[in-house]
């Protein structure tokens, strides 16, 4: 067996590379965050081969003093932390004192730069992690650091990195990283000669809508909520823009990223209700709190943090974005991110209040509110009827044996009020005009056309309905005049005689007739519409295979989603005018109202602008 000995400083620095320099994008990293925390306004980032032949990082921030040059590429060297008090409470990026060394001991490096108030720039190169000395260096302000050849010295390592478009796409994820988390720096990447991003200084939603793109920040929901030491702000992306993949979340905690499993299931949690089957939601969420109340310091790469007080964290964060997303109203933002009004914020709905309907209100079927005055339907109709004679009376002048379309048009409603005076006077959904194919409801709005998914309107509306009942222990009940008698086996009346009590807790009363047979006695009064025999037989299959006690508590929101799916109006269900209004109102004040309970949307705006480009009007 060897003898023990002392690792030479050199194959020190390699080792450590190996942990904290895993490729070009994790140098990039690195020096990006020096530039931050030296306070540099503007960044500039230049890239060839995908960062392994060249990774140029030049800022303008108050630069290093020539006597710390040669110092800042030692290890274990930095400006930021002087003590184990520092290191409990750290508020910079980058503090380890790893980061210069181990680059320079696998590339070859020049740093150059200029502190504040001096007179001249300077320049030290390392070579192989033999670090040369300081020359005078042309420089106007700040420091650039240029490494070339990574991995040029461990072949080894260097095989193991991917194509040079694959690298360069984890530099530029990088480099997205850093202009989420500061819209206010000037930021510019060149790869191989040519500009691929060149961002100013500009807000957050500008720098969101330049980097995530139109379609995030139109529909994006703005955050800013804070308690107990903890702030939370950013914007979280619309239920209905969702992704396959994580490659669009974004958690800054103090500024820096991370990923965190803490954050990440708050986060989920907050959008089970709204997101549909595995898709994964889009978010840009910047975290804020004591930093002794965080350790930074528990990964190599410090993407990884540990927080003290996890379960308050994750409470907060979860509650904070649950009501965000609660205020997902239908006709606050619109499913293709057209806002309905200029004027409209989250959870005001522009001039019309829409308050959570009582419980008293909860116990009566949807409400029919006549909605559009009758002579809109009327003149709407009586078009039609004047189209379509016109069109018959110009086919009857053609070939005569040629067939002459027939139309069948409803009748129109007896006309009693006006139109709509102008556009204040419309709701933020609209006035139905008709049904389309008995599965979407087509309605008038201020500006375009509203396309809503019926079923899966109503179920939300349902849903939503069922949870607040459930929580105030107000479940409201319709007692059958005809108990519904149904053949079940002996298991589902076994479900039924020992937890009786957790159904009558959510609405259901059931008796047991014989051994093989079971009665409906009560059901909910928000599902007095849906099959009673297939609800309770899908209820009971559900208790007996997760639990009672888990379906009220875990489970729950899933019992309810069920429910409300059984309950929620069919499609090819004809529903009247005021049937479809009242279903408009309901959705304007029913929170999350924009997604059903599986996280499709409800319903799509299409505006005026948008139709006359199909019909190619004013062109």
């Amino acid at each position: 067996m060897s003898k023990i000995c002392l690792l030479p400083d050199h194959l020190v620095n390699q080792i450590a590379a190996g942990e904290v320099v895993e490729r070009p994008a994790s140098a990039l990293k690195e020096l990006m965050e020096n530039s931050l925390d030296a306070g540099a306004a503007s960044i500039s980032v230049d890239l060839a081969e995908g960062g392994s032949k060249l990774i140029r990082v030049s800022d303008d921030g108050s630069g290093i003093d020539r006597a710390e040059l040669a110092l800042a590429l030692s290890r274990h060297a930095t400006s930021k932390i002087a003590s184990l008090e520092d290191l409990h409470k750290v508020r910079t990026l980058g503090f380890r004192g790893e980061g210069l060394a181990s680059i320079a001991s696998v590339s070859q490096l020049s740093l150059s730069s200029r502190a504040e108030g001096s007179e001249q720039a300077w320049r030290v190169e390392a070579d192989n992690g033999l670090i040369h000395e300081a020359e005078p260096a042309a420089l106007a302000r700040g420091t650039t650091v240029e490494v070339r050849d990574l991995y040029f010295n461990v072949p080894a390592r260097r095989k193991f990195l991917k194509t040079a478009a694959t690298e360069y796409a984890h530099c530029e994820d990088v480099f997205k990283r850093v202009a989420l988390s500061r819209p206010d720096l000037a930021l510019t990447l060149t790869h191989n000669g040519k500009v691929q991003w060149r961002l100013k200084s500009e807000s957050p939603s500008e720098r969101m809508r330049a980097v995530l793109g139109n379609e995030f920040a139109d529909s994006m929901l703005q955050i800013e909520q804070a308690a107990g030491g903890l702030r939370l702000a950013g914007f979280a992306g619309s239920p209905t823009l969702s992704r396959a993949g994580r490659d669009a979340q974004f958690v800054f905690v103090n500024g820096r990223f991370v990923r965190d499993k803490v954050v990440l299931h708050a986060v989920r949690q907050a959008y089970q209700d709204v997101l549909h089957l595995d898709r994964q939601p889009l978010y840009v969420l910047f975290i804020e709190l004591d930093p002794e109340a965080v350790d930074v310091n528990v990964h190599p790469t410090k993407t990884e943090v540990r927080f003290r007080e996890s379960q308050a964290v994750h409470r907060f964060l979860f509650h904070s974005l649950n009501r965000a997303l609660a205020e997902t109203r239908a006709g606050s933002l619109a499913p293709n991110g057209d806002s309905p009004a200029d004027d409209v914020v989250p959870g005001s709905l522009g001039t019309f209040s829409y308050p959570k309907p009582s419980f008293e209100q909860m116990r009566m079927p949807l409400a029919v509110n006549e909605g559009a005055p009758a002579d809109f339907y009327g003149t709407l109709f009586g078009g039609l009827r004047e189209a379509a004679r016109a069109q018959d009376a110009l086919a009857s002048t053609e070939v005569a044996d040629r067939p002459v379309p027939t139309y069948v048009l409803p009748a129109a409603p007896q006309t009693s009020r006006a139109l709509p005076a102008g556009e204040d006077d419309f709701p933020p959904l609209g006035f139905a005009l008709a049904q389309l194919h008995g599965v979407y409801v087509l309605a008038q709005a201020r500006d375009g056309l509203i396309v809503v998914d019926m079923h899966a309107a109503h179920e939300r509306v349902v849903y939503e309905r069922l949870k607040t009942a459930l929580d105030a222990a107000e479940m409201p009940t319709q007692p059958l005049l005809i108990p519904l008698a149904f053949p079940a086996d002996r298991l589902d009346v076994a479900t039924v005689e020992e937890h009786a009590d957790t159904l009558r807790q959510i609405g259901f009363e059931m008796a047991v007739l014989g051994p093989n047979q079971l009665a409906v006695r009560a059901i909910p009064m928000l599902l007095r519409d849906a099959d009673a025999i297939e609800l309770a037989r899908s209820l009971l299959a559900d208790i007996r295979t997760v639990g009672a006690s888990r379906m009220l508590t875990e489970k729950r929101d899933q019992l309810l989603a069920s429910m409300a799916c059984h309950g929620a109006v069919r499609a090819n269900r004809s529903l009247t005018l005021p049937e479809m209004n009242a279903l408009l109102r309901e959705m304007e004040a029913t929170e999350r109202s924009g997604q059903c309970n599986h996280g499709r949307p409800t319903w799509f705006r299409l505006s005026m602008n948008e139709l006359d480009k199909l019909f190619m009007r004013g062109q």
